[in-house]
């Protein structure tokens, strides 16, 4: 029998006050929570399953109530999230949710709220990559780890490895603004991995520092190892991730 093993946690770091990210696996959320072990679920391979984690804007009231909202809102659809256009449809559904909740044009302690997502949905035979922002979805196999969700995030300098600073997100701005989510399709096959994150994990790790340690270890050890490298590298952000892999055992 096929299933879905999926590895997960999701943490304030230590610079931050408190945890803005939110996390949903299948029909399971984790949202502005502290765990510092990974938590690991497993789900048969058959109808959709999506995994994905949120980032709420730093810097912006109300960024744990924009992950939480979205966080839900897809946990709450995942079964129909068949099709590219279906995800495509639940993630503008998400945008004007936040948008309504902050109270568009009005003035309100929450006007400027907003919150990237990315994540992947499972299908039997094929994966639904998504994202809006730069919270990220990596493939690992034997060649390596290599990213799969697209950063929406302005040109880095030279010399500069990331940036703060992003083109698009769900909300985060007074006045509603429509988005153009990433979605693609992509083969499915037994023993496939990913990693999905928010840039708590990325602004401080090079993908080199990833690679390896999802390399070396297995789900939920290699999940508290990059979560454990992010915290010595000074945990400067809220560190949320999820390791998923496929398999016919």
């Amino acid at each position: 029998m096929q299933y879905v093993a999926v590895s997960a946690l999701s943490h304030p770091g230590l610079l931050r006050e408190r945890n803005e990210d939110s996390l949903v696996v299948g029909p399971w959320t984790l949202c502005a929570t502290v765990t510092e072990s990974p938590q690991t679920l497993v789900f048969p391979l058959g109808t959709p399953l999506v995994v994905a984690v949120a980032d709420g804007l730093g810097g912006h009231p109300g960024g744990d109530v924009a992950s939480a909202l979205v966080a839900r809102r897809i946990a709450s659809i995942g079964l129909a999230l068949d099709s590219e256009e279906a995800v495509r449809a639940v993630l503008y559904a998400c945008n004007r949710a936040v948008y309504q909740a902050a109270g568009e044009g009005q003035e309100s302690e929450l006007a400027a709220m907003g919150t990237t997502v990315a994540g992947v949905v499972v299908q039997p035979d094929s994966l639904l990559v998504f994202n809006v922002g730069d919270s990220r979805v990596y493939a690992a196999s034997r060649d390596g780890l290599r990213q799969v969700s697209v950063d929406d995030s302005p040109p880095l300098a030279p010399g500069q490895r990331t940036t703060s600073l992003v083109t698009q997100c769900l909300g985060g701005t007074p006045a509603y603004r429509a988005v153009r989510p990433h979605v693609t399709a992509t083969s499915l096959t037994p023993g496939d991995r990913y990693l999905i994150c928010t840039d708590g994990l990325t602004d401080p790790l090079t993908t080199d520092v990833l690679e390896e340690l999802v390399r070396e270890h297995d789900d939920g050890r290699a999940a508290y190892e990059l979560w454990k490298a992010a915290i010595a590298a000074g945990g400067p952000d809220n560190i949320t991730l999820a390791v998923v892999r496929v398999s016919d055992d």
